[in-house]
């Protein structure tokens, strides 16, 4: 059976490359009816907080990454992996190491000044007739692993191809602290081999951690997974993806009035294709989702086509749960929804125009909230000509049906009437009724409102301009 991980450090929030990560992992699994694990590798004390796992949780929550086991917490395992370290020892395959930090300096700074690479010599590493140095008294030894000093190690990468290194690249890892807590790329090694990971998914800074956690399974005798390193993600100025782009937590997202299914499906286009369908569902994307697809070049994120993605998800979207949105949105602003208009109705009549949630909340707030066009606006467009156009069209309203269709035609009688254009009546109006030029239809505007809450807007137009 597929099983793979989505293995995030909780010292921070889920970002979009993590996102990313976790996806493509939850789809493989999906797509293979296997099984997704979720791990949090939380051996650095100092940096994990209990804030960074539950954003974390949060994310993949709202993005709707399911996992069918876990999450696993690496503080929970030490016995397991300090058990395994022992075992390591008694084969001899891993030894304890007594070089002290002022001598790793030493080493390296007389390696450099050779121009060597810097890199542990071996001197605690056992070998047959080598003496090893006295072991000082009172010292706690790191615990290195013993590397193959021969060979290569090689791995058909699912995403880069063919990767090879040798072995005399690498030193002797060290695998548990001289405090006894182990290392990073020993846990992971640990922790796929015993929740029998298949596919290593997983951001190409990870390539260097590879050959060494290969080694380290190949030295306890268990099954290799296949990986799959993902290039980075670029900003939109093909720069490192910083802050400023989409290196922000998922939840920010959120914040911004993205839909999670609009993200998934742009993560899903950062770097994997399926011929040239930019717009499909989770379910397609599962169905379709391989590794054969994912370009080993960098992606490139663009803040265009995520909005372009958010708007259409939006459009396609119910209008409760829009409106449900809309109404958590202005609880958070601590804005009162009036109810005149219904968010619902804003909703509806809005939703074709907004390419996030959070214009659909400002259009909400702005049309409940009595809006006050500027000086400059009502000076611009409430004019000697206009205005009588608009108050004759105010008293046509007065007495006409309340629907589109009869306000439409309230509309095109009363321009006609005065032998005026459209855009002599109509930038009143909105002015009257949202503050604004640029709103939807003004007959479709109009209905949103009460009869008596139309009048009432266009008489305060009317009363404030000499």
């Amino acid at each position: 059976m597929v099983r793979t991980r989505f293995a995030p450090s909780p010292t921070g929030f889920l970002h979009i490359g993590g996102a990313r990560t976790a996806l493509f992992s939850w789809a493989f699994a999906r797509h293979h009816k296997g099984q997704f694990v979720l791990r949090i590798e939380d051996t650095d004390l100092a940096r994990s907080t209990p804030e960074a796992v539950q954003a974390i949780l949060d994310g993949m929550n709202w993005l709707g990454l399911a996992h069918d086991e876990g999450p696993f917490y690496q503080t929970q395992r030490m016995d397991r992996y300090k058990a395994v370290i022992q075992q390591m020892l008694e084969a001899g395959t891993a030894y304890p190491c007594y070089t002290t930090p002022a001598e790793l300096d030493a080493m390296r700074a007389e390696q450099t000044a050779r121009g060597d690479k810097p890199r542990y010599d071996g001197r605690w590493r056992p070998e047959q007739g080598k003496t090893l140095p006295p072991v000082p008294v009172g010292a706690s030894p790191v615990i290195r692993f013993r590397n193959p000093t021969d060979g290569v190690v090689a791995w058909d990468d699912l995403v880069k191809g063919r990767i090879e290194i040798s072995n005399t690249e690498m030193d002797d890892l060290i695998i548990a602290r001289a405090d006894g807590t182990p290392t990073y790329n020993f846990c992971v090694v640990v922790d796929d081999w015993d929740m029998g990971i298949t596919q290593v998914i997983r951001g190409d800074d990870h390539v260097n951690n590879t050959p060494r956690q290969i080694n380290i399974l190949k030295a306890l005798g268990a099954p290799v997974p296949e990986y799959a390193h993902l290039s980075m993600i670029l900003g939109d100025d093909g720069q490192k993806l910083s802050k400023r782009h989409g290196a922000v937590s998922v939840m920010q997202y959120d914040d911004e009035g993205y839909l999670p299914e609009a993200v998934i499906n742009y993560l899903a286009r950062l770097g994997w294709s399926h011929g040239d369908d930019e717009v499909f569902s989770r379910e397609q994307f599962v169905e379709w989702f391989d590794l054969n697809h994912i370009t080993p070049s960098a992606a490139q994120f663009n803040t265009q086509k995520l909005n372009w993605l958010n708007a259409h998800y939006i459009k396609q979207a119910d209008n409760n749960r829009l409106a449900a949105d809309v109404r958590r949105r202005l609880v958070l602003r601590q804005v009162q929804d009036s109810g005149s208009p219904t968010v619902e109705a804003i909703v509806a009549l809005y939703k074709d125009r907004a390419q996030t949630l959070v214009e659909l909340t400002d259009a909400v707030e702005q049309l409940q909230g009595h809006p006050q066009p500027s000086d400059e606006l009502k000076a611009q467009h409430l004019t000697e000509t206009s205005r009588p156009i608009l108050a004759s069209f105010r008293s046509a309203l007065a007495t006409v049906a309340w629907d589109i269709p009869s306000i439409s035609a309230a509309l095109k009688a009363t321009l006609a009437a005065h032998a005026a254009k459209m855009p002599a009546l109509a930038m009143p109006v909105r002015l009257a009724l949202a503050g604004q030029t640029q709103t939807p239809s003004v007959d479709a505007l109009i209905a949103l409102f009460s009869r008596e809450e139309v009048l009432k807007r266009i008489d305060t137009l009317l009363g404030t301009v000499a």
